[in-house]
């Protein structure tokens, strides 16, 4: 695992806290820890199962191929991961089946917390994934070996998000794609009253009740609150040097997919 703390004396936020960003790292691992037994159990029930909605739009941007090393950041139970792998084989069989011309993809699951790690390998993968545990801001990976990376729900946590962007842009190779699939600001302010009342009133409760552990559910809405807004995400990724970046709102914008292209 590479562990590369950020520098002494940043700052980042740690749900409505600002904290030393090397605390941060040890706060959000213990948050991880506490939930991943129960982290897809609770997706479900925070979300009403919309996120495997979300999930599937955002594999869909993604477009696996056959042949592909595809590096999944924070992808922790593997749900991404699954997707990629599939569809990278559905296009393999469109084309005729395995082959040397038509080899099969790689998809990489990395994740800080080897908790969920564990949770996603119990669950079981697909013939394509491999699992590791590694740190988003210093990716265990070469420069320009990557064909498509991605996170989900994830780069929120991160210590320094700028230097998970700029570690995306290192290990893609020219003309790949980086995705986000993030908690985001819904657009309309009727459906940001009513997002704002379930996720503050309901989900720390359900946390409680089903996870044992209210507190981290609590940290986890604070943190949608305090991750930025659609157009100031795009830019961010735009200044760690990705080109043709698009952002596409999902439930109004409750979360939003973010694409872009390393060129």
């Amino acid at each position: 695992m590479t562990d590369t703390a950020p520098p002494s004396g940043k700052t980042s936020s740690f749900g409505f806290r600002d904290v030393d960003a090397k605390e941060k790292v040890q706060l959000v691992r213990g948050v991880f820890d506490s939930v991943a037994s129960s982290y897809d159990l609770m997706n479900d029930l925070m979300s009403g199962g919309v996120h495997r909605l979300w999930k599937d739009a955002a594999a869909a941007k993604l477009n696996p191929r056959p042949g592909e090393t595809i590096l999944d950041v924070a992808g922790g139970t593997g749900d991404m991961a699954r997707r990629y792998s599939k569809m990278a084989r559905a296009a393999q069989t469109r084309r005729g089946g395995p082959g040397p011309s038509n080899p099969d993809a790689s998809v990489f699951v990395l994740d800080y917390n080897a908790e969920m790690i564990m949770a996603g390998v119990q669950k079981g993968g697909e013939p394509e994934m491999s699992w590791s545990v590694g740190d988003a801001m210093a990716l265990p990976m070469p420069d320009a070996s990557v064909d498509a990376y991605s996170i989900s729900f994830g780069i929120r946590n991160v210590a320094d998000i700028p230097q998970a962007l700029r570690e995306a842009r290192r290990v893609l190779k020219p003309g790949g794609r980086f995705l986000c699939l993030e908690f985001s600001r819904p657009t309309a302010s009727a459906i940001r009253k009513a997002y704002d009342a379930w996720s503050f009133h309901a989900i720390p409760r359900i946390g409680g009740w089903v996870a044992g552990d209210r507190e981290s559910y609590q940290y986890l809405v604070e943190s949608i609150r305090r991750f930025p807004d659609q157009s100031t995400f795009k830019s961010m990724i735009e200044s760690a040097g990705f080109s043709r970046v698009t952002v596409t709102n999902l439930s109004g914008g409750v979360a939003a997919i973010h694409h872009g292209w390393a060129i």
